[in-house]
C-alpha cells in the first residue's frame, strides 16, 4: 500500500471513510485473507463506531483509517482489497464513556484485535495505553475515572495478519495409557543445554533440535506440556523491579505465539516468522512422536482490573468480556487472583475460546491443552456446572474431543475446588496424588523420624490405584484412571529435589517479602535446610550441624520413591522437566518471574543426576513395556473371568490380606500391592512399600505361585545397583535381575519401595482354573 497526501494521524477519532465493501461472513471473526483483500469482523456490541487502521511500519509511521460497518449482531465488518499477509492493524473505538457502567471506549486507544494471528512491536506499559487518566505510577488521577486523550498508537504493539503455508506432520495421538507427560518452558529447557546452537536456546527452533529430541526420547516422554505460549504481557509492578512474568500466566492474546520464543533470525523477520518457527517446532516433535500441548489461560487476561490498561478487549466492550458485579458502579468480579475474570456467562467470549482452541489444534497442529484455572471456564455468574456450554462444547466437538483436554480443576472463587467434576473426555490434574504422595514419603515421614504419628496406607494406596475415590462420580464417570493426571511436582511450587531438601519456602528473590507462593508444601529437609551437596561438608562442619552421613542419600532415595510411586500407579504420570535429574530451585516454590539460572534448567550434571536420570529411564520403560503398570480401568477387587486372585489386592508385611480396620493403622505403613497380569497379558506386578523409618521383614504375596524378578528397588541408588545397564536393558528385562520366591522373607530397607515382576506372565492354569 502506497502512502497518500491526504492520511493523516494527527486526530486518531475524527472523522474516517466507511469501508467500501461489507464483509460477506460477518461471524467469521478477525482479519482473514480473502482472495485479493481481506475481511474483516470485530465484536464490540456497546460501541457506535469502530475504525479499522492500518498501520504503516516500513517507513515513516503513518494510520489510515476506515469506519465499519454494522453493527450486526454486535459485529462490526468490512472488506478492503488489495490487502494481504504482513498487514499491520489495530482497531479504534467510539461508544460510551461510562467507567462505573463497565464502559471504557475512548478512541484514543489503538487496540490489538482479539483474533489477531501475528503481534509485531513492543508494548510501552506507561500513561499512554490507558484508557483513563493516570500519574506516573499508573493510578488512575481521579474518580469517578476521566478519559485520557492520549494516542497510544507507537505505544502497543500492532496486529499483523499472517498465513500458513506448510503443512504440519500429522498428530502421532498417542493413547492415554501409554501418555507420559513432561512439562517445561520452552526457553528454561534449552536456554543452557549443551549441543544446541546459541542461537537456538530458548526457543521454539531449540525445543524441536535433535538434541532437545534426543533427551525426550532418552527418558521416554511421549509429550511436552509447554508452559504458557500465547503472547503475554510483563506487570507493571514486576517491570518496576526489574522482573519479568516468565511464566507468562497473563495473556495478551489468545491467537498469537509469544514472540519472545522465537528465535532472533524469525522476530526480525517478522510475526509471519514466528508463527512459521512455531508450526515447524510443532511439525518436527510430530515426527518424532511426541505430542505437543499446550498450558492455556483463558480465565483472565493480562489487562487486570478496571485501572488496568486498555489494550483490546477492556477497549472494545469490558462488559462482554469480563464478569462484573450486577449493580453500579460495577466492578470486577475476581475468581482468578489476578483482577479480572473472563465472562463466560456471554457466548462471544465462548466463541472467542473455541475459535482460539481450533485455531491452535487445526493451523497450528498442537495436540492438547491443559486449562489453567479450568474452573473459572465451567462457570455462570451462579457457580460452576460441569455442564455448562463451553466444557460441552470442547468435550463434544469433533476435532478438539479427539485431542488431550485436561483441566486444573480449580480457582480462588467460591466452590473453585472441583477435582473430579469435569466431563468426559477431560482429564485433570490430581492434586489429591500429589498431597498423598507427599505427605506418605515426607511429611508424615518427618513425623515419624521426631516420634510423632504418621498416617496408615489408606490414602496412598488410593492414589496407586488411580484415585475411583475421585473420579467415579459425576459427568465424568466413565472416563477411567486416565481422568487422573499423577504429579508430585509441577511448575508452581517445590521441585523434587527441594521437596526433599526444604522444609520452607525461600522467594526473597522475588522481592516480595516472601509472602508469595504456598506454606503448605508437605516437603521434608531430612534435617537440613537447603540443597548443599554433601561434597562440600567436611567431616568438622558435618559434625557442627548436627548432620549424619546418610542425609543426601535419604534425600535422593525420597526422590525415587515419589517417582516410583507416580510411574507404577494407575492414571496418567506427569514429570516436570529437570526433576529427572534433581533440580534445584533453592527453595523457591513459587518462581513465576524467575528469568534466570533459578528457573533455567542446569545441564551440568554430577554422578548423582546422572543416576537419577538412569532411574527415571529405567521406570519409563517398565512402564512403556508392561500395561500392568498403567491399568486402563479401576480394578474392582475381585477376580476377573479366568482368574484366580482379584485383580487388585492388598497385603500386609506378613502376606496377609489387609483387615478392613487395617488401613488408617500406623504399623501398616509396611504393605504390598498385587496386580494381577492375566487381564493384561502381562506378568503380575507386586509393589513393596516400606514407608517407616526402619528396616523391615516383608513375606511376599503369594499371588499366582510364580517367583518374582526384582525390577526396582529405591534404595538403590542407580538401577546399576540391581544389574541393570540402562544403555542396553532398556524395553528388556536383563537375565540379571534378582529372583525370589513367591512367600519368600525380604529385608526391605527403610523408606523404600520395591517393584516386582513375575518371571512369566499367568496362564489360566498358573491360576488353577477348573474347566466347567
Amino acid at each position: 500500500m502506497g502512502t497518500r497526501s491526504d492520511d493523516r494521524t494527527a486526530d486518531p477519532t475524527g472523522p474516517a471513510p466507511t469501508v467500501p465493501a461489507p464483509n460477506p461472513t460477518p461471524q467469521r471473526l478477525g482479519v482473514h485473507v480473502a482472495g485479493s483483500g481481506i475481511d474483516i469482523a470485530v465484536v464490540a456490541e456497546h460501541a457506535t463506531r469502530v475504525d479499522f487502521c492500518v498501520i504503516n511500519e516500513g517507513g515513516p509511521r503513518f494510520e489510515r483509517r476506515w469506519s465499519l460497518r454494522g453493527p450486526d449482531t454486535g459485529v462490526w465488518h468490512g472488506h478492503l482489497d488489495a490487502m494481504g499477509e504482513g498487514l499491520h492493524y489495530g482497531f479504534r473505538v467510539h461508544g460510551p464513556w461510562d467507567p462505573d457502567g463497565g464502559l471504557f471506549h475512548n478512541p484514543a486507544k489503538l487496540l490489538i484485535d482479539p483474533y489477531t494471528r501475528g503481534l509485531e512491536g513492543s508494548l510501552d506499559l506507561g500513561p499512554e495505553v490507558h484508557a483513563h487518566q493516570v500519574d506516573d505510577d499508573l493510578y488512575p488521577t481521579t474518580y469517578p475515572l476521566v478519559k485520557s486523550d492520549l494516542d497510544s498508537a507507537g505505544h502497543v504493539p500492532t496486529s499483523v495478519v499472517v498465513g500458513h503455508h506448510f503443512d504440519v506432520a500429522e498428530k502421532p495421538r498417542i493413547p492415554w495409557n501409554r501418555s507420559v507427560i513432561y512439562e517445561l518452558h520452552v526457553k528454561g529447557f534449552t536456554k543452557n543445554l549443551p549441543g544446541v546452537p546459541a542461537e537456538l536456546r530458548g526457543t521454539y527452533a531449540g525445543l524441536a533440535h535433535p538434541r532437545s529430541i534426543d533427551h525426550l526420547h532418552s527418558l521416554g516422554v511421549t509429550a511436552v506440556e509447554l508452559l504458557p505460549v500465547h503472547a503475554k504481557l510483563d506487570e507493571s509492578f514486576l517491570s518496576e523491579r526489574g522482573l519479568t512474568n516468565y511464566w507468562g500466566y497473563s495473556t495478551l492474546n489468545f491467537f498469537t505465539p509469544e514472540p519472545s520464543y522465537a528465535t532472533a533470525a524469525a522476530r526480525a523477520r517478522g510475526a509471519q516468522a514466528v508463527v512459521d518457527e512455531f508450526r515447524g517446532m510443532v511439525s518436527i516433535l510430530h515426527l518424532a512422536g511426541i505430542e505437543v500441548l499446550l498450558d492455556v489461560v483463558y480465565n483472565h487476561t493480562c489487562e487486570g482490573n478496571d485501572s488496568g490498561p486498555s489494550l483490546s478487549w477492556r477497549g472494545l466492550d469490558s462488559t462482554l468480556y469480563y464478569r462484573h458485579t450486577p449493580s453500579r458502579p460495577m466492578q470486577m468480579v475476581d475468581v482468578t487472583g489476578t483482577g479480572n475474570t473472563v465472562d463466560f456467562d456471554h457466548p462471544r467470549s465462548m466463541q472467542m475460546v473455541l475459535d482460539s482452541l481450533r485455531y491452535w489444534s487445526g493451523e497450528m497442529g498442537v495436540d492438547g491443552f491443559r486449562f489453567d484455572l479450568a474452573a473459572t471456564l465451567g462457570r455462570f455468574s451462579t457457580g460452576f456446572t460441569p455442564l455448562h456450554p463451553l466444557l460441552v462444547a470442547m468435550a463434544t466437538d469433533e476435532d478438539l474431543s479427539l485431542d488431550k483436554l485436561i483441566a486444573e480443576p480449580w480457582d480462588v472463587g467460591p466452590g473453585g475446588w472441583q477435582t473430579g467434576n469435569f466431563p468426559a473426555p477431560f482429564s485433570e490434574w490430581n492434586d489429591r496424588f500429589r498431597d498423598s504422595a507427599r505427605g506418605f514419603w515426607l511429611s508424615d515421614l518427618r513425623n515419624l523420624v521426631t516420634g510423632r504419628w504418621a498416617s496408615g496406607p489408606n490414602e496412598l494406596a488410593t492414589r496407586l490405584s488411580g484415585s475411583a475415590d475421585v473420579f467415579t462420580h459425576g459427568p465424568g464417570r466413565l472416563r477411567g484412571p486416565r481422568a487422573s493426571v499423577n504429579f508430585v511436582t509441577a511448575h508452581d511450587g517445590f521441585t523434587l529435589a527441594d521437596l526433599t531438601a526444604y522444609d520452607h519456602k525461600h522467594n526473597m528473590a522475588n522481592l516480595e517479602g516472601n509472602r508469595d507462593g504456598s506454606s503448605n508444601n508437605l516437603s521434608w529437609n531430612h534435617g537440613l535446610e537447603g540443597a548443599v551437596a554433601s561434597s562440600l561438608l567436611d567431616t568438622d562442619a558435618r559434625d557442627a550441624a548436627g548432620i549424619v552421613e546418610d542425609i543426601f542419600p535419604a534425600r535422593q532415595r525420597s526422590q525415587r520413591n515419589l517417582l516410583t510411586t507416580m510411574l507404577v500407579s494407575a492414571g496418567t504420570p506427569m514429570i516436570t522437566a529437570g526433576d529427572e535429574f534433581q533440580r534445584t530451585q533453592y527453595g523457591n516454590n513459587n518462581a513465576y518471574c524467575q528469568d534466570g539460572p533459578i528457573s533455567w534448567l542446569d545441564w551440568d550434571l554430577s554422578r548423582d543426576q546422572l543416576d537419577q536420570v538412569a532411574t527415571t529411564r529405567w521406570l519409563l520403560s517398565l512402564r512403556r513395556c508392561h500395561p500392568v503398570l498403567r491399568p486402563e480401568t479401576f480394578a474392582t477387587g475381585v477376580p476377573v473371568p479366568g482368574d484366580t486372585i482379584a485383580d487388585v489386592g492388598w497385603y500386609t508385611r506378613k502376606g496377609t490380606g489387609m483387615p478392613q480396620g487395617g488401613w488408617s493403622r500406623e504399623e501398616n505403613r509396611v504393605f504390598q500391592m498385587l496386580r494381577s497380569g492375566l487381564a493384561h497379558g502381562d506378568r503380575d506386578a507386586l509393589v513393596v512399600v516400606n514407608g517407616t523409618s526402619s528396616t523391615r521383614k516383608v513375606t511376599l504375596a503369594h499371588g499366582h505361585g510364580l517367583d518374582w524378578l526384582v525390577v526396582m528397588d529405591t534404595s538403590w541408588s542407580a538401577p546399576s545397583d540391581g544389574g541393570i545397564d540402562v544403555s542396553r536393558d532398556i524395553g528388556t528385562l536383563p537375565s540379571r535381575l534378582e529372583r525370589v520366591g513367591t512367600g519368600t522373607t525380604m529385608r526391605v530397607e527403610p523408606l523404600s519401595m520395591l517393584v516386582l515382576l513375575s518371571v512369566e506372565p499367568p496362564t489360566p492354569t498358573d491360576a488353577r482354573v477348573q474347566p466347567d
